[in-house]
């Protein structure tokens, strides 16, 4: 493979310098208004924690375009963020079969948009209303709100990606629908302000990381499918 070749943009590249997830819009644009009528009232103490707090939304929205590995066993992370948890399960309430997972836990420093970690098709999509524990605690993965991604790769692996709410994450985003063909790096959802990703993969894949690693949605790889 020519080293040109190894890596590819899943999306099209962003029209700006610094690309904000369309969800933050209304987020912004109500604390920048906030932020402006406190100006106009003389509040000064008040406009700045506003100026502060609507600089630090549009940072926490933040949507880089990220290159992505063209390796077909790829597996890339869905997340950027911290591996918390990784190791084998037979018990997922997901995949009736023995798997490997691994738990990214997203600080609120962190990008909140969430990729596909290969190429495929979205077999199913769950939600499930839950508690709102803190994301970095294990028990965050059974009883917190979240929502499941299931893909199918074109070799016909399973796999599935499991949005999980955070303390004070109230809104997970998904984009995708049941059906759709996937690419790898693929952008399909967010969760705001503090989260959890689990991806729940085949055993047989030859993992690329380890717990305590940080790692980047799209741009990291987890592992290799064999």
């Amino acid at each position: 493979m020519n080293k040109s070749d190894k890596f590819s943009l899943p999306d099209p590249q962003s029209e700006t310098a610094f690309p904000v997830a369309r969800p933050g819009y209304p987020v912004i644009f109500a604390s920048a208004f906030a932020t402006g009528v406190f100006a106009l009232l003389g509040l000064t103490v008040l406009a700045l924690i506003g100026l502060a707090a609507t600089f630090f939304i549009c940072y926490f929205f933040r949507d880089p375009d990220r290159v992505v590995s063209n390796n077909i066993s790829a597996v890339v992370s869905p997340a950027d963020g911290k591996i918390v948890a990784l190791d084998k399960t037979a018990d997922s309430p997901f995949i009736k079969e023995t798997c490997i997972k691994i738990s990214i836990f997203m600080s609120v420093f962190n990008v909140h948009v969430n990729r596909i970690p290969s190429k495929g098709k979205i077999k199913k999509i769950d939600y499930y209303p839950g508690k709102f524990f803190s994301a970095n605690l294990d028990k965050a993965s059974k009883e917190n709100e979240h929502n499941v991604v299931f893909l199918e790769t074109e070799e016909g692996e399973k796999m599935c990606i499991v949005q999980i709410a955070g303390l004070i994450a109230r809104r997970i985003i998904c984009k995708v629908q049941e059906g759709d063909s996937v690419v790898r790096g693929q952008r399909f959802g967010m969760i705001c302000f503090g989260s959890r990703v689990d991806i729940y993969m085949p055993i047989n894949t030859k993992l690329d990381v380890n717990i305590g690693d940080k790692v980047k949605a799209g741009a990291s790889v987890l592992g290799y499918l064999t």
